[in-house]
């Protein structure tokens, strides 16, 4: 499938680095026009600070990429930093895709264009709550196969993909000593602490992929975040809401903060996490003035998880990320406005802060002063209050400062304010969704509740098989189907004690079906369904919903409930449901999914019946995927109802419409709030996993303090309400007239409540 090369016999040598000085400013030997030494950058001749920002190109549409862009660059951004998405680029082995969302070339190219560098996170495990940390699932799947250690297999899988990466940019000229845009590339990702656990095997994949990497010849440094033994001539970095006490791990090795957090993902079930302005600002600074020379913010533009792209630890579908600019591209105010301030304020001090180490001074308790100076008469100033409560005053050069609580002021020449971190003056701006047009015109179609004679089931086998091993994550749906036959003779036929079935599951969620229908009530887990009617309100054929939700720390769950039987042969159809694959944890390629079992039926004569090891039938998928509902050409092959038939609070029903575009530029979401967990669809582009019935549970405040360490449980929002209500909907995916939506609707919903929203600022 790869290409392979010999790394050693014909990548070159590795260059070697020396100190010469302790605090000299020693320049990287690599051999281009970027290079680097202790305090910076070196482009072109020019020590820099840079400032970045994480824009992912498969999270947002190409047409939006221009304005992201652009505001990147007004906001003073100098670099865009994206992961670089393997299991987009390759989803099967040897087939490529590197078109639309996944079009790495175009954005890089227009990223050039808008006049910025990038810095290409190559990986290529991201992690980035993408499914799978951005492992092709096949990639599991090849023989011997152990993921992010010294492991053969891998490592070959692993280079031939970094180096098809690599080549391709290379034919494009997109690596800076070529003329391209491309500053600095990262190989692997977090591996630190991977490697502490796993000792020696990790120890000795650190060493190769090093060698790999620095082989590759791309005429850029490379990095390694989280890293502490990065070989040279790699830089380690630091990722976290705070990095200022970070070190490089040598001391002619650029001081790096490649993840500085704006926020947090959203777990569906989970409360929005908010960071304020005022704290990201003033992590920023603090780092700044303790010798930091890039800092890279994680997220500056979030955006969209589409289609089944979120990972398995409940992600949302909106990975908005409290970034400066927000999900849907307009800017985040007040903090894209006060982190503008703050950049514009880095600048004017910059001249000072390449050219030298900062002298500090401790005029007070919780206060400290940072001054650089240049040989040509350059200097900036730092002042800094560190106590959360109270605001302090500081004398620096005979003059008087006041300082607010938990902040940083920014001299740049040595003189004036400029800046403050804690004070914001950029406007704050109310956030509208207001409904556009008249609403939908709903049909339905209803799945089909698979069942052990269908003659369209994967297999047969004796025991529980693996749900990703069967599904390859192709839906997330995988139905396991038996039958149990009930002799006439059972005690419970007549004395009306119901027998109990027991159901152990790996996977997220699961349904509960007794000879077609659902069955028993729903358990107490962490998940608690927003539906005040549940259980009664969601039926099938007159029974009422089983179902149960694993919890957000690990996809484990238990259903234990009574069931109705009758004499003779009955159908059990267990629908489990994995709301994404895993994308953290030491192996996670051998995490399982899926009803694992024991599979128990007790109360009967015989006592406990063990159904764990008979004959299992198994289906991949709903009915509605495999033919294709979300396209205008498979919705074609069903009786579609409406008007008084139509389904509505019905599981597992299939809906479309079709509508117009509404008129402007605003963007565009579908408020999903009447609706409980499936998938959507528009014009046969994934819109995403919607779970509006999964509420935000945890501790969320109407204030938010600023002031003192944070951390993504500090400043919460949504308690109560559905983790996500409204799902982007990009205006390029839309014509005129005609457009097609599709909804998949897991639990039960009100589709005549759907409604298409646009998103305003003001």
């Amino acid at each position: 499938m790869y290409r392979m090369r010999n790394m050693l016999g014909t990548r070159g040598h590795i260059p070697v680095l020396f100190m010469v000085v302790l605090f000299s400013f020693v320049y990287c030997p690599v051999r281009a026009t970027v290079s680097y030494d202790g305090k910076g950058f070196i482009i072109n001749g020019v020590r820099r600070i840079l400032i970045s920002g994480s824009i992912h190109y498969p999270r947002s549409s190409p047409e939006m990429w221009p304005d992201l862009l652009q505001k990147a660059k007004d906001g003073g951004l100098d670099v865009i930093q994206t992961y670089v998405f393997w299991n987009g680029h390759e989803p099967s082995p040897g087939k490529y895709n590197f078109e639309g969302r996944y079009d790495l070339v175009k954005f890089i190219k227009l990223v050039q264009q808008a006049g910025l560098f990038v810095h290409l996170r190559i990986g290529p495990y991201i992690c980035a709550e993408w499914n799978f940390g951005g492992f092709p699932v096949w990639l599991k799947y090849i023989p011997g196969m152990e993921f992010r250690t010294d492991n053969q297999p891998f490592k070959e899988a692993m280079q031939g993909f970094v180096e098809l990466i690599v080549d391709l940019l290379k034919l494009e000229k997109l690596f800076e000593p070529q003329g391209g845009p491309i500053i600095m590339s990262q190989i692997e990702n977090e591996f630190g602490p991977v490697e502490w656990e796993i000792g020696d095997p990790g120890k000795a994949y650190t060493k190769w992929m090093t060698q790999m990497a620095i082989g590759l010849n791309t005429g850029v440094p490379w990095i390694m975040c989280k890293q502490e033994d990065a070989p040279d001539p790699i830089i380690d970095t630091c990722n976290g809401f705070y990095c200022e006490n970070f070190h490089p791990n040598k001391p002619y090795k650029p001081k790096m903060f490649t993840e500085v957090w704006t926020g947090w993902y959203t777990q569906f079930g989970g409360p929005v996490p908010r960071r304020p302005a005022e704290d990201l600002a003033f992590a920023v600074t603090r780092f700044v003035q303790n010798n930091g020379s890039f800092f890279n913010y994680y997220m500056y533009h979030g955006g969209t998880n589409f289609g089944r792209t979120g990972a398995g630890l409940f992600v949302a579908t909106s990975y908005d990320y409290d970034a400066p600019l927000d999900e849907y591209g307009l800017v985040n105010e007040p903090k894209y406005g006060h982190l503008s301030g703050l950049h514009r304020a880095i600048k004017l001090a910059e001249p000072a802060l390449v050219s030298s180490y900062p002298i500090v001074t401790w005029p007070g308790k919780n206060q400290e002063v940072h001054v650089f100076r240049s040989e040509t008469g350059a200097c900036a100033a730092f002042l800094s209050n560190y106590d959360p409560q109270f605001s302090a005053k500081v004398t620096f050069l005979n003059l008087q400062y006041d300082l607010p609580p938990w902040s940083i002021s920014i001299l740049p020449d040595c003189k004036n304010v400029v800046y403050n971190t804690a004070t914001v003056r950029s406007p704050s701006l109310q956030t509208n969704m207001i409904p556009v047009g008249s609403g939908f015109s709903w049909q339905s179609y209803t799945e089909e509740i698979a069942s052990s004679d269908d003659s369209d089931t994967v297999a047969a086998a004796d025991g529980m098989w693996e749900q990703i091993n069967v599904t390859r994550d192709s839906s997330d749906y995988l139905w396991y189907m038996t039958e149990v036959n009930i002799a006439p003779d059972e005690e419970f036929l007549r004395n009306g004690k119901d027998p109990v079935v027991t159901v152990m599951s790996a996977g997220h969620a699961l349904h509960i079906f007794i000879n077609s229908e659902l069955s028993g009530t729903r358990a107490t887990t962490l998940l608690r369904p927003r539906f005040s009617c549940l259980p009664s309100c969601l039926k099938f054929s007159g029974r009422v919903i089983g179902t149960v939700y694993g919890g957000l720390a690990f996809p484990k769950l238990t259903y234990s409930n009574s069931v109705k039987l009758r004499a003779g042969i009955n159908k059990i159809s267990l629908l489990s449901v994995a709301v994404g694959l895993p994308n953290v944890g030491l192996h996670f390629e051998k995490w399982n999914a899926g009803v694992l079992g024991p599979v128990s039926l007790s109360g009967l004569n015989e006592g406990t019946r063990d159904l764990t090891n008979q004959t299992w039938f198994y289906k991949v998928g709903m009915k509605g995927e495999l033919l294709s509902l979300n396209t205008v050409t498979g919705s074609s092959s069903v009786e579609w109802e409406d008007g008084p038939l139509l389904a509505s609070k019905q599981p597992l029903t299939w809906y479309k419409a079709t509508f117009d575009a509404p008129e402007g530029n605003d963007p565009l979401a579908l408020d999903m709030s009447s609706m409980g967990k499936g998938e959507i669809w528009v014009n046969g582009e994934g819109v995403g996993r919607h779970w509006p019935g999964y509420t935000a549970q945890g501790s969320c405040s109407s204030e938010c303090n600023y002031a003192g360490t944070y951390n993504q449980k500090k400043c919460q929002v949504n308690c109560g309400q559905p983790s996500q209500r409204w799902y982007h909907v990009p205006r390029s995916w839309l014509k005129s007239s005609g457009n097609f939506l599709v909804v998949f609707e897991e639990w039960g919903g009100d589709p005549d409540r759907i409604s298409m929203v646009r998103r305003t600022n003001n």
